[in-house]
């Protein structure tokens, strides 16, 4: 296999929010992720890096009232702001020939950075495949969400489902085939939410198949079809695929999720592949963490998919790009 291609450079860019979620706290999930050593564990690995600091809330309002409390329309405009603003940003990095890094805040910060990618790839004409590691299929609408939070929602306002009206429309809605999405590790699908999963093709993984077929073959699949369509790959990975017991800094946790070693695997597989063009990480919640404990393996991770390994070479100092600098 052809290892990724070394880009010309790492762009991080945080996006700080917890609009999607009800459980508050993984808007500080950007910064505990520098904090766990992100940037220093890609200029080891000999990368160049520019660090866009992150995209907030523009006028936060006083109040007594906890964000998770806020009225759903606030919290759903705040969202969508967001990812107009990801959107735009992540574009301009994608358009420099640069690889985003997207640090969440929770998921719905995909429904930003995934159409960025699209809107992109639509320039040259490049398929867009997404592959969503996640114990959740985040596939569900308005209609069928149980809570209501938005980042259950991000995979279905990106492919289109017709429950989303006008007050939803943005460069997002629609942009992504169905069909080109992989669910990785699910084990937490709402009934309503899988019956529209079946419906459109989209691809699951579940820790069944995991446990029966194993990561290198499940994994395989996915990089094979994406080579196959000459297609952007990108990554959306969110803390909760990991088993709770090594990362416990998620809001929405489900047991018996990947292993340390499956989800190095994975992302060493990704690396080697070749085709991943873009990436998030998302919902890491420090409030929730162990000292410390999933921001580390995140940015370990991380690494893995950027290059490290157990028998890579030395690699030489890199120059640390800030925003004002560039």
């Amino acid at each position: 296999m052809t290892p990724l291609p070394r880009p010309r450079r790492i762009d991080i860019l945080g996006i700080a929010t917890a609009s999607g979620a009800s459980v508050r706290g993984c808007g500080m999930g950007p910064e505990a992720l520098r904090v766990a050593g992100l940037v220093e564990a890609l200029i080891e690995l000999d990368h160049a890096i520019a660090d866009h600091g992150d995209l907030r809330r523009q006028h936060p309002e006083m109040s007594t009232n906890p964000a998770s409390t806020r009225l759903p329309e606030e919290r759903k405009a705040d969202v969508l702001d967001l990812a107009a603003r990801a959107s735009d940003a992540g574009l301009d990095i994608l358009s420099e020939g640069n690889f985003p890094v997207f640090l969440g805040g929770d998921h719905s910060i995909a429904i930003g950075t995934v159409s960025a990618v699209a809107r992109h790839c639509a320039t040259q004409n490049t398929p867009v495949h997404v592959l969503w590691i996640d114990a959740h299929a985040d596939y569900n609408t308005p209609e069928t969400s149980p809570s209501g939070n938005l980042h259950g929602m991000p995979l279905a306002l990106l492919c289109g489902e017709p429950e989303f009206d006008e007050s939803y429309k943005g460069p997002w809605l629609g942009r992504i085939d169905p069909r080109n999405v992989t669910i990785f590790g699910a084990r937490s699908i709402d009934r309503e939410e899988r019956r529209l999963v079946q419906a459109r093709g989209v691809e699951v993984i579940d820790m069944r198949k995991l446990d029966q077929m194993g990561v290198v073959a499940t994994m395989q699949k996915v990089i094979d079809k994406a080579k196959a369509d000459g297609a952007h790959l990108h990554v959306s990975f969110d803390v909760d695929s990991i088993d709770p017991a090594i990362a416990p800094g998620g809001g929405t946790l489900v047991p018996g999720g990947l292993t340390y070693r499956e989800a190095h695997l994975v992302m060493e597989m990704l690396h080697d592949s070749g085709v991943v063009g873009s990436l998030d990480v998302v919902e890491l919640n420090p409030f929730l963490d162990h000292g410390g404990k999933s921001a580390t393996l995140m940015v370990d991770l991380v690494a893995s998919l950027f290059g490290r390994s157990i028998m890579g070479e030395e690699p030489g100092p890199m120059e640390f790009v800030t925003d004002s600098e560039r």
